[in-house]
Parts: C-alpha cells; sequence; structure tokens
C-alpha cells in the first residue's frame, strides 16, 4: 500500500486544496494531509498569514472528507523556527523529517505543486510528487476574505467549498481579527515562518 503526504499550510482550505486531495484520493491508497503548525512555548502561533489553527483546519478537512483521509499534526515547528535551518545541516530538521514520518514505513511519497519545494523535499529524500500548481493560491483567497471583513465587495465564497465557507463564517471573528494586521512572517528557502518566535530564545526542550 502507498501513503501519499500532503505537507501543506490550508489556511484556509480551497476549493484548489480540496480538488488536489481528492485527485490524491482517487490515485493512492492512503492520504495523509498534514496542516502546518508552529508552536511557541507550547501554544500555536497565528497570524494574518496563518489565521485558522490547527483545530479548525482539521474541522474543514474533517467537514469535506469524513474518515477518508488521515490529518496528522506532525509536521510541527517549536520556536526558535531558525533551528530548523539551514536544511540538510541543522539537526532540528532531520528530527522534523522522523516526526513527518514517524509510522508512515517505507512505501510513500509526497506531494507538491511547487518546483522550488520540490526540490527540497528531494534533497531530504521525501520522494516528492510535482503536482499542477493551481490557478488561484491560497493566500489570494485570504486577501479576499480580509477584504469583505473590512467592507469590501469580494467573491471570496466562489474559491471555497460550502462546508469551509460555514466554517469560517462560524469564527469570523478570527479573520476580524488580523484584517488589519500587517503581514507577519519571514520567508526562507521558500517557506514561510512567523516573525514571532522565529528568533525567540527556547524556555525550555519541547
Amino acid at each position: 500500500m502507498t501513503t501519499i503526504i500532503y505537507l501543506a499550510h490550508l489556511n484556509p482550505v480551497t476549493n484548489s486544496h480540496a480538488e488536489i486531495i481528492e485527485e490524491l484520493k482517487n490515485s493512492y491508497e492512503n492520504v495523509i494531509v498534514m496542516p502546518v503548525i508552529f508552536l511557541k512555548n507550547n501554544m500555536e502561533i497565528n497570524s494574518r498569514s496563518f489565521p485558522f489553527n490547527f483545530k479548525i483546519r482539521k474541522e474543514m478537512l474533517k467537514s469535506i472528507f469524513k474518515n477518508s483521509i488521515s490529518i496528522s499534526s506532525n509536521y510541527t515547528f517549536h520556536a526558535p523556527y531558525w533551528r530548523y535551518l539551514p536544511p540538510l545541516i541543522s539537526p532540528m530538521s532531520w528530527v522534523l523529517k522522523k516526526k513527518i514520518l514517524d509510522g508512515i514505513g517505507k512505501n510513500y511519497l509526497t506531494y507538491t505543486g511547487d518546483k522550488s519545494e520540490w526540490y527540497l523535499l528531494k534533497v531530504y529524500g521525501f520522494n516528492p510528487k510535482i503536482g499542477t500548481r493551481k490557478a488561484i493560491s491560497a493566500t489570494t483567497v485570504k486577501e479576499k476574505i480580509y477584504n469583505a471583513a473590512i467592507g469590501k465587495k469580494t467573491n471570496w465564497t466562489e474559491y471555497l467549498p460550502d462546508e469551509i465557507i460555514c466554517i469560517i463564517n462560524k469564527n469570523w471573528n478570527i479573520i476580524k481579527e488580523f484584517a488589519d494586521k500587517k503581514d507577519a512572517t519571514i520567508k526562507i528557502t521558500g517557506m514561510k515562518f512567523p516573525k514571532d518566535g522565529y528568533w525567540s530564545k527556547r524556555i525550555k526542550e519541547e
């Protein structure tokens, strides 16, 4: 049995994400989706770029796919995030790989729609499969949602499954909280990290 691992932000889950996961389900026996998590002192860091916590994103995935996929929290970075870089050299990057692959076995692939991410996954030995990058990104959809929260007319609901629209509306206070905030991320080697926690000192070992 071949396992396919989908490592992604999924913040929020869009039509494109749902389409990708459905395609993976049709091609592989076991689909494991891992929404990325950033922790600082064991508390999840959320921001304008990462508004929805893992619990809400898991609810989003469950609302569409029920029990037809597995959802894992193993794709987790612990502050300070600089410890995971540079890839391959940093011991923490190998700790993360071991956690991601925990219990999966040897017969697996990882999915990405991004060429630079494909190269990084290849270097790590993650057996990456590259797919077709979807036209509308989650970042674009998120901006449309934020614009709606500040009173602008947008068509954000066109890019999300009905189940996800309901969950976002239920958590509209989160959208309003971050709608007028500045972006608080750092992009390193093609990966976005929250600024909060990137350079912070460790209080204790996770």
